[in-house]
């Protein structure tokens, strides 16, 4: 019997062999978040990049366990600023302000 990948298996293998297209993805969905506000959706696309460019050590970088982020970063984390800010500088990221053009009010 075939085993059949996840969504996330599928996602993370995709990230994996196109990395120049994790920059636009972010843009993507920070701008889907600015617009419907799912944090949830927010934090598991987070928790995808962050897989694909290795929990340890951005876990190491942060000062958090490996647990802490993928707790942080699940469906349900409802981590502070201050971690989310963190954790994209350990991704190479930072969270700036942007005018908003085309954004719902």
């Amino acid at each position: 019997m075939r085993k059949m990948r996840t969504l996330d298996e599928f996602t993370d293998q995709y990230f994996r062999d196109h990395p120049e297209e994790i920059d636009d993805y972010l843009a993507e969905i920070f701008q889907e978040f600015a617009e419907d506000n799912d944090a949830g959706a927010l934090l598991a696309s987070l928790r995808v990049i962050a897989r694909v460019q290795g929990i340890s050590d951005i876990a190491e970088q942060v000062g958090m366990t490996r647990q802490g982020i993928q707790k942080a970063l699940s469906d349900e984390g409802n981590p502070r600023l201050g971690n989310v800010t963190s954790i994209m500088k350990a991704m190479g990221y930072c969270l700036v302000p942007q005018k908003r053009l085309c954004c719902k009010n």
